[in-house]
């Protein structure tokens, strides 16, 4: 490699070391994911209620500091002397109560650790109103945003449709997500991706059988490598790409606004890369493999991990991949970001170690054709698509306040 290469690439590497202390705001957003974890939320609720928290966070500090464009235009009270700190821990507890109310007891108990390393308590005091108000127009700005919408859906009977996928045949859900106002988006089918294949095209038939013979439960094909890979990346996307965030945001010990536009960013991409992408799944409704391939010669297969009950096209675990991977490396501005990340559940605990962000992304899509749950098509279109929710996401909010 060439020398000054080299040393660019060096010189880019982010490796994740937990000892450095975190902020209010990455301590926040690992109380927002455990207590979706302890809700057992799934991931499209998951990446609504991470966007809104960490707008509100972001607009708290920069109501304060005025360092970068607010979410929305949102105007704020300053009390004098307003605690940074304060703001964003309180503008992180008011949304998650109004979000997640059963937790609301952790959520307490999480805003009382934060208050208790904060000496000056009239400048906590007057942070925390900052974050209450913050909070509260970030919550009005979402109330009647579709998420809770219900769209009666029926499933097709011809070739390619999707149909409900063994072996419980769960009927679909959240075919009304598509339909939700996105954070930064235009419209939800602004990147919408071009059509799948042909059922019966001769390209088709090959990714079915490519499928069959990597992605089945009894394959002896996939390595044991690309079964750790299926595993590794087969939990929540939004509870693993902000544990890559938060890590990174840490080790490269971002203050809090660096840190707050960061995992706004994040998950602006990933609240929107499910929006997209649920748009395009129910607009072209495309089955899966466990469909088409038992009823193409294999009537016993079944894949090697679940499939979610939701048509194929495209791979939604790719679109907020690749969202997130893409939103970060431009904040970064670069791709080389190297990290080692240990999954959560369903199969905690395994490691795996990346030397840019891209290849995590294309990993992550890759899984799902490994786990036997996408057609390869779909990933593509997936990782294509979001790459272009992360770049849009990055360009067009919270940009660098204009200074006069």
């Amino acid at each position: 490699m060439h020398r000054q290469a080299a040393a660019l690439i060096l010189s880019s590497l982010i490796l994740i070391t937990p000892e450095v202390r975190a902020g209010e705001v990455a301590r926040w957003n690992r109380v927002a994911t455990d207590a979706a974890i302890a809700e057992q939320m799934d991931p499209l609720n998951e990446s609504r209620v991470y966007a809104i928290v960490h707008a509100a966070i972001h607009n708290a500090l920069n109501a304060i500091d005025h360092r970068y464009e607010p979410y929305r235009g949102s105007v704020i009270t300053v009390p004098n002397g307003a605690s940074p700190e304060a703001a964003a821990a309180a503008a992180a507890h008011a949304a998650l109560v109004e979000l997640m109310p059963a937790r609301k007891r952790d959520f307490d108990a999480a805003l009382v650790r934060s208050f208790a390393q904060m000496p000056d308590k009239q400048s906590a005091s007057a942070g925390r109103q900052v974050g209450i108000e913050a909070a509260a127009a970030m919550i009005a700005q979402r109330r009647d945003d579709g998420a809770s919408r219900t769209v009666k859906y029926v499933p097709g009977k011809k070739p390619g449709d999707y149909r409900p996928t063994p072996p419980d045949f769960t009927p679909a859900l959240f075919a009304q997500w598509g339909q939700v106002r996105p954070f930064v988006l235009m419209s939800s089918s602004q990147f919408r991706p071009i059509p799948p294949l042909t059922p019966t095209s001769a390209r088709a038939r090959k990714e079915n059988e490519d499928v069959r013979a990597i992605g089945g439960k009894t394959s002896n094909l996939r390595t044991a490598e690309q079964s750790e890979i299926a595993r590794f990346w087969y939990e929540s996307s939004p509870q693993g790409w902000n544990r890559i965030a938060r890590e990174l945001a840490i080790a490269r010990k971002l203050d809090e606004w660096e840190s707050a536009r960061l995992l706004a960013l994040v998950n602006f991409a990933v609240a929107d890369a499910y929006i997209g992408g649920f748009e395009a799944k129910y607009h072209y409704n495309y089955w899966r493999p466990a469909t088409a391939i038992r009823e193409n010669g294999s009537p016993d297969w079944l894949p090697y991990l679940d499939t979610p009950p939701l048509p194929d096209y495209p791979s939604n675990h790719t679109v907020a991949g690749a969202a997130a991977a893409t939103a970060m490396a431009r904040y970064f501005g670069t791709d080389f970001v190297t990290f080692s990340m240990t999954s959560g559940a369903p199969y905690a605990g395994i490691t795996r170690k990346f030397w840019s962000l891209s290849e995590a992304a294309q990993e992550n899509g890759a899984s799902r054709v490994l786990a036997g749950i996408h057609f390869p098509t779909a990933v593509r279109a997936g990782y294509e698509q979001g790459e272009r929710i992360g770049a849009w996401t990055y360009e067009r909010a919270l940009r660098p306040a204009r200074q006069d």
